[in-house]
C-alpha cells in the first residue's frame, strides 16, 4: 500500500519501479507492445461508461475550482472523445516499432562495421494539465518507444486519468509486460511534482504539457532534462495573394474549432494591400462566428471590433478571442512573429509561392503551414498516432513528439579482432 502522506518516499518508490520496468521494456518484443496497446484500447472502449462517470466527478471538481470554459472543454470526455482515445491507441499500436531501427550503417577501413540504432530514453516523466486523454497518448507513445513513464496529471483530471490508466495497466498485464512501465502519480499533492522534477537517479527526461505557468515552473525547478512545450502563440498571415474562400474557412477553423488547444490561432496578420477587402471579410466572418477581435488602429473601423492594446501581441487567449493587425508585407509578418511568437506554429495563406517560400525560409517555428488550419498542429494529424506534446525547443525533439522522438540512439560496433594502430 502506497503512503500518500510521505511524498518523497512515494515518488522514490515510483521512480525505482519505473527504472526497473524500463530496463525490461527496452528489449520487449514489438509484438508484445502492440498487443498491450490493442488490449488497452479494448479496455477503454469496454469501460467507457466508467470513464465518463469518473470524468463527471472531475467536471464537478473543475466547476468548483472555477476553471475557464476552455479548460473545462479540455477536461471533458464524452463517448466521441473516448472513441478518439481508442483510435489513438490503435494507431500507435499499428505503427512500426522504432526501437532497434538502424538509422545509419557504414564500414571503416580499420575493419569496423558500425550501426547507429534507436534506443529508448529510459524513464520519462510527463506532467500535464486538464486533458485526461494525455494519459492514454503519453502512456501509449512511451510504451511503443520502449520507455517507462511516470504520469502526473492535473489535479482536476485525477479521476478520469485513474480510469484510463487502469485500462493501460490491463493492457500491460494482458501482454505480459511489467505493469510498472506506466504509472500514474496517485495524489493531487503538488509536492509530487517537485519531487519528480529532481529525480535524477530515476527519470531521464521530463515532458511538461500545459500552460505557461506549468512550463515555466518545470523549466525553473527541473534538474532532469526537459522537452520544452511553451505557449501556442499561433499566427496566421493573410498575404495579398490569398484566396478569399480559403482564407475565411481556414481562419475560422483555426480559431474556432477548439479554442483551448495549443494549435488554435491567436493573432491574424493582414497584408496592408488587402486590409479593406480580404482582411475585412475574414474579420467580419470571425465576428459573425462569435469571436472577439482585438484590432489595431487600421482595422478598428470594422464594426464589432475591440481596440487592441500592447498586451494583445504575444497573448495566448485559449478562448474565442483573436488579435488582428495590419502589416506591410510578408517581411512585416515575419518581423512581428519573430518578436511575439512562441516558435510553435505559424501559417501563411497565399496563392503566390514567392511569399510562401520566404515565410518558410525565414521563420523558425517548429511547425510552419501554408493554406492549412493551424489546428492540424497535432501528432495524430501528422501520422504519429498521438503525441506527447509539441516541443518548441531545438534540442533533441521538435514539433509533435511521437514514439520515434522519444528515442535516442546508440552505436553498435563490430570487428573481427580489429586493433587500433
Amino acid at each position: 500500500m502506497q503512503d500518500l502522506d510521505n511524498i518523497p518516499a512515494l515518488m522514490a518508490e515510483i521512480g525505482a519501479r519505473a527504472k526497473a520496468a524500463a530496463q525490461e521494456l527496452s528489449f520487449a518484443p514489438a509484438e508484445a507492445k502492440t498487443r498491450a496497446l490493442e488490449a488497452a484500447a479494448d479496455a477503454v472502449w469496454a469501460r467507457r461508461h466508467e470513464i465518463v462517470a469518473a470524468n463527471d466527478k472531475d467536471m464537478d471538481f473543475g466547476r468548483d475550482k472555477g476553471l475557464s470554459k476552455a479548460m473545462m472543454d479540455r477536461l471533458m470526455l464524452d463517448e466521441t472523445r473516448i472513441r478518439g482515445i481508442v483510435e489513438g491507441l490503435r494507431a500507435v499500436a499499428a505503427q512500426a516499432d522504432p526501437v532497434g531501427e538502424v538509422l545509419a550503417e557504414w564500414d571503416m577501413p580499420t575493419g569496423l562495421h558500425i550501426r547507429r540504432v534507436r534506443t529508448p530514453l529510459g524513464v520519462i516523466g510527463v506532467i500535464y494539465e486538464s486533458r485526461p486523454n494525455v494519459t492514454a497518448d503519453a502512456g501509449a507513445l512511451c510504451l511503443k518507444s520502449g520507455n517507462a513513464v511516470i504520469l502526473r496529471g492535473g489535479s482536476e483530471s485525477l479521476h478520469s486519468a485513474q480510469a484510463i490508466h487502469a485500462c493501460l495497466a490491463e493492457g500491460l498485464r494482458a501482454a505480459g509486460l511489467p505493469e510498472d512501465a506506466i504509472q500514474l502519480v496517485p495524489t493531487r499533492d503538488r509536492a509530487a511534482v517537485t519531487e519528480l522534477l529532481t529525480m535524477t537517479d530515476y527519470v531521464d527526461v521530463i515532458v511538461p504539457r500545459g500552460g505557461k505557468g506549468l512550463v515555466g515552473l518545470v523549466q525553473r525547478e527541473a534538474r532532469v532534462p526537459v522537452f520544452a512545450h511553451l505557449e501556442g502563440i499561433v499566427h496566421i498571415f493573410l498575404d495579398k495573394s490569398a484566396d478569399l474562400t480559403k482564407a475565411v474557412e481556414v481562419v475560422l477553423n483555426a480559431k474556432t474549432r477548439r479554442t483551448g488547444i495549443c494549435g488554435a490561432a491567436e493573432c491574424l496578420l493582414v497584408h496592408e494591400d488587402v486590409a479593406e477587402t480580404l482582411g475585412r471579410a475574414v474579420i467580419e466572418a470571425l465576428i459573425a462566428a462569435g469571436v472577439e477581435v482585438h484590432a489595431d488602429t487600421r482595422l478598428q473601423k470594422i464594426e464589432g471590433t475591440t481596440p487592441a492594446t500592447d498586451d494583445d501581441w504575444g497573448t495566448e487567449y485559449l478562448d474565442m478571442i483573436i488579435a488582428a493587425k495590419v502589416v506591410a508585407d510578408v517581411d512585416g509578418a515575419i518581423a512581428h512573429i519573430r518578436q511575439f511568437g512562441s516558435n510553435h506554429t505559424d501559417c501563411i495563406i497565399a496563392e503566390d509561392r514567392a511569399p510562401v517560400a520566404r515565410f518558410f525560409e525565414r521563420l523558425d517555428s517548429a511547425i510552419l503551414m501554408h493554406n492549412a488550419s493551424t489546428q492540424f498542429a497535432d501528432g495524430g494529424e501528422f501520422g504519429m498516432g498521438a503525441e506527447i506534446g509539441i516541443a518548441t525547443g531545438k534540442m533533441h525533439a521538435r514539433g509533435p513528439v511521437g514514439a520515434a522522438q522519444l528515442t535516442s540512439f546508440k552505436y553498435l560496433v563490430e570487428g573481427d579482432g580489429a586493433l587500433r594502430d
